[in-house]
C-alpha cells in the first residue's frame, strides 16, 4: 500500500534583503495511512514550514513531496480562527459553504459530530461564548466536515492554558484516531508528541534534517493521550527524545 504523505531530499530556503536562510535540508521521510506522526525540533528548524509545504501554502527550492490522497487535507493552525458573526453551527459549516457541499448527507455529519464532541447544545451559539477547549473542538469539526484523509495540526493546542491544553489534546487526539484520519502534528512538547503519537520525527537545528524517528509502543489497550501519559514507557522516550533536543540547543 502507499504511503500517505512521501517527502524526498526536500529543501527549502528564504531569501531576502539581508541574504538566504536555509531552512530545511535533504528531508525525507513518509506517513503511512491512518497515522499519528509528531513532528519536534529545537525553535525556529523550520517544523511549521513543513506543513505549509504540504499545504500548498509554499514550495520546496528543491526535491519533492507526494501526497496520496483524493479526499483533500484538513489544516488546523495555532489559533481557531471561528468567525464571531457565525454561530458555532454556521462555522462548522464554513468549509463545506466554500466548497459548495451543503448536501443533507454533510450537514447531517455536522450534527453527528458537534453531538458527539459534546457541542450540541452551543451549536447556536457565538465563539466569544465558548471556552478556548470548546473553540478547539468547533475547529475541528470544522476541519473534519469536509471529510480530510490528511490532517496537518500546527501546534493547534499552544494558545491554551497548560490544563486545558491537556484535556483539549486529549480529546482531540481521541477524535482524530476515532474517526480514523491520518495526522501529522508540529509540537514544541515533547510529553504531547509522546502521548499522541505512534511515531515521533526529531529534527535537527536549521537547517532541518531528521536526526531520529521513534516508534512510540506503549503497554496499555484502548490509548488515549491522558493514559499514555501514565505508562512506565513515557518517561523513558521522553527523556530520550529531550536529550536529543537539548544537544541541539546547547
Amino acid at each position: 500500500m502507499l504511503p500517505m504523505v512521501e517527502l524526498n531530499n526536500i529543501s527549502l530556503s528564504y531569501h531576502s534583503l539581508n541574504g538566504e536562510t536555509k531552512a530545511i535540508s535533504n528531508l525525507s521521510f513518509q506517513i503511512k495511512r491512518g497515522e499519528f506522526v509528531c513532528i519536534v525540533g529545537p525553535s525556529g528548524c523550520g517544523k511549521s514550514s513543513i506543513l505549509s509545504m504540504l499545504a500548498g501554502l509554499i514550495e520546496p527550492s528543491s526535491g519533492e513531496f507526494q501526497i496520496h490522497t483524493q479526499a483533500g487535507i484538513g489544516y488546523m493552525l495555532q489559533k481557531d480562527y471561528l468567525l464571531e458573526w457565525r454561530t458555532i453551527y454556521s462555522n462548522a459549516c464554513l468549509g463545506l459553504e466554500i466548497q459548495n457541499k451543503l448536501s443533507p448527507e454533510n450537514l447531517a455529519n455536522v450534527d453527528r459530530m458537534l453531538k458527539l464532541y459534546g457541542l450540541a447544545d452551543f451549536k447556536y451559539h457565538h465563539p466569544s461564548q465558548l471556552s478556548g477547549g470548546m473553540r478547539q473542538r468547533a475547529a475541528l469539526v470544522r476541519t473534519l466536515a469536509i471529510h480530510p484523509e490528511l490532517l496537518l495540526l500546527d501546534e493547534p493546542f499552544s494558545a491554551l492554558d497548560y490544563q486545558t491544553r491537556l484535556s483539549v489534546a486529549d480529546e482531540i487526539g481521541t477524535i482524530i484516531r476515532k474517526e480514523k484520519k491520518t495526522a501529522i502534528l508540529v509540537t514544541h512538547d515533547i510529553s504531547e508528541a509522546v502521548a499522541l503519537a505512534d511515531r515521533v520525527i526529531v529534527l535537527t537545528k536549521r537547517p532541518a534534517t531528521v536526526k531520529s524517528i521513534h516508534e512510540i509502543n506503549l503497554s496499555i489497550s484502548d490509548r488515549t493521550p491522558m493514559k499514555s501519559r501514565e505508562c512506565p514507557e513515557f518517561k523513558d522516550y521522553f527523556n530520550t527524545i529531550w536529550k536529543e533536543l537539548d544537544v541541539h540547543v546547547s
